[in-house]
């Protein structure tokens, strides 16, 4: 699976590790930044994954900052993002069966990275549920032309 994969200055410290895991893991990573641990604005990077995955650059998208909550705000910006702030595997697999989930964010401070790693496990091996939940998806898709 193609992935793109961003963080900020708080999240580098897991997003390098990651990125090797999933690459690991067979995955094809697009590391989108930042180079380095130094200060950077998190909208920034959230949108390089949010675009990739929305123009079918990637299939799926992985965030990573202090607590993740600003890049999925940022992220679910950009239309046909849905981008999902979870900090267990449960979440994760419930973001991607119940809410068709496209990018997962995860924090680098508050969540060590062996559940992280779980995380995106979950994430990238659970698949959209359907049914009653592409209803829902459509619904909140819908919002996006108002």
């Amino acid at each position: 699976m193609k992935i793109s994969i961003a963080s900020d200055h708080a999240g580098f410290c897991q997003k390098q590790p990651l990125a090797a895991y999933l690459r690991e893991r067979g995955h094809d990573v697009i590391d989108r930044g930042p180079a380095t641990d130094e200060r950077v604005d998190y909208p920034d990077f959230a949108e390089l994954v949010a675009r990739d995955v929305a123009d079918g650059m990637a299939e799926r998208g992985v965030l990573v900052c202090g607590t993740g909550i600003g890049m999925a705000v940022a992220a679910n910006k950009v239309d046909g993002i849905r981008a999902a702030n979870v900090v267990t595997p449960e979440f994760a697999a419930l973001a991607r069966e119940h809410n068709d989930a496209n990018i997962v964010t995860v924090s680098a401070r508050f969540v060590d990275e062996a559940v992280n790693r779980a995380i995106l496990d979950a994430f990238l091996s659970t698949d959209f549920g359907g049914g009653r939940h592409a209803d829902r998806v459509a619904k909140i898709a819908a919002l996006e032309s108002k």
